[in-house]
């Protein structure tokens, strides 16, 4: 979709069309969730803090986001995905593969089929949308890119081999700012570049996505749609009101955001067995923290428990400014999985998942807010809504 929230916020409010729009919360601390197009041109974009944005333009509206109706909008996007092809991968709220393999014989050709897909999600919710078309499945996430917004980009099978050798490193997916260091060092520019090193020096540089960098640079994607797609990660942060130090305020922030991960885990039908933290010091440098598990959880105080271990470990030498937690590799809760053969006995069951579970079920009927933590009702930490 083409700047989603900030386009739904437009489509509800005719005043807001062809303004510079931002969806997020007014504060200094905010940042931006999503900027309209006519924002991007003067260089605003997503995760720019509010005060940056206000800055590079005076004339700046910021509406406060409303996640309910956007998640109403996608169900009604997948739905509409979904006449099309049975094979649909939803990767987030606003995203999707689509695998129209064989469909050529009911809805024409695959130019046809996008044209298709923007008319219905035009006609049903006045949303513009921009749709890549590629024979393997990381070209056409960045096929979708290209002609943004309201396009339709189609790289044929034999226009990869070009389109691969001229690609800009930093445009493949999973190449971040780490990559793109030795990426300088190897001076790799293009995706075609990479055909310069061979797998033991990529796996040394890049460890595993050294074997991946090869096969996309050949033009080889095994990855499929996967219609019943498990997301990789869930998590929550929140920039505070103002920069911290005390321990007991970062515990209380650990503690709301486990809080909320833990329910979403649950909502979700998932366990996970990684959890992770990430802090955002005052000079706007983060760091990241993590830890494999020796068992899947799903319940808040688990979450929490280990969010504090992986804190306590950090020797902290800056001010706070944002707190996020999060957990990876997630599985369905009803997956079997391996059982010791000598179980430890110093590990515990997590007796909370079935008390978070209770209270999932009364904050259902009546209201996220009905039943909270001890700890939190008491506390100088406020809950930024921004970050929800």
């Amino acid at each position: 979709m083409d700047a989603f929230f900030a386009a739904v916020e437009q489509r509800d409010n005719p005043a807001l069309k062809n303004k510079p729009v931002i969806v997020s919360g007014n504060s200094k601390r905010s940042v931006v969730s999503t900027a309209s197009y006519e924002a991007r041109l003067f260089g605003i974009g997503s995760a720019m803090p509010v005060f940056q944005a206000k800055q590079k333009c005076g004339h700046l509206i910021i509406v406060p986001g409303n996640m309910k109706k956007y998640r109403t909008d996608s169900k009604k996007i997948m739905e509409i995905l979904s006449h099309f092809s049975p094979l649909v991968e939803q990767v987030s709220i606003d995203e999707a593969y689509v695998d129209i393999k064989g469909c050529e014989r009911l809805f024409g050709s695959s130019k046809n089929i996008a044209r298709a897909i923007k008319k219905n999600i035009y006609a049903e919710l006045s949303l513009t949308c921009s749709v890549g078309i590629a024979p393997i499945k990381f070209l056409s996430k960045i096929a979708s890119d290209m002609n943004k917004p309201d396009g339709i980009t189609i790289i044929t099978k034999s226009q990869v081999k070009n389109f691969i050798f001229s690609l800009p490193i930093q445009k493949v997916p999973g190449v971040g700012k780490n990559a793109m260091k030795q990426m300088k060092i190897l001076q790799i520019k293009t995706l075609g570049d990479i055909n310069k090193y061979t797998l033991p020096i990529l796996s040394k540089k890049f460890g595993k996505m050294g074997q991946r960098l090869i096969e996309l640079s050949n033009g080889i994607d095994s990855s499929k749609v996967e219609i019943n797609y498990i997301r990789k990660s869930i998590s929550s942060e929140t920039t505070l009101s103002k920069d911290i130090f005390d321990f007991e305020t970062i515990k209380q922030v650990l503690l709301d955001r486990s809080q909320i991960v833990g329910k979403d885990l649950r909502k979700k039908k998932l366990v996970c067995e990684n959890v992770f933290i990430k802090l955002k010091f005052s000079d706007f440098s983060q760091i990241t923290r993590s830890k494999k598990l020796d068992t899947f959880i799903c319940s808040s105080s688990a979450i929490f428990n280990e969010a504090l271990a992986l804190y306590k470990k950090i020797l902290l030498k800056k001010k706070i400014r944002l707190v996020g937690v999060g957990v990876t590799a997630l599985k369905d809760k009803n997956t079997p999985v391996q059982m010791q053969l000598i179980p430890d006995r110093n590990r515990r069951k997590d007796q909370w998942e079935s008390v978070d579970s209770a209270i999932d079920s009364i904050s259902k009927k009546f209201g996220d807010n009905i039943v909270r933590k001890a700890s939190l009702t008491k506390t100088n930490y406020r809950r930024n809504p921004d970050a929800e």
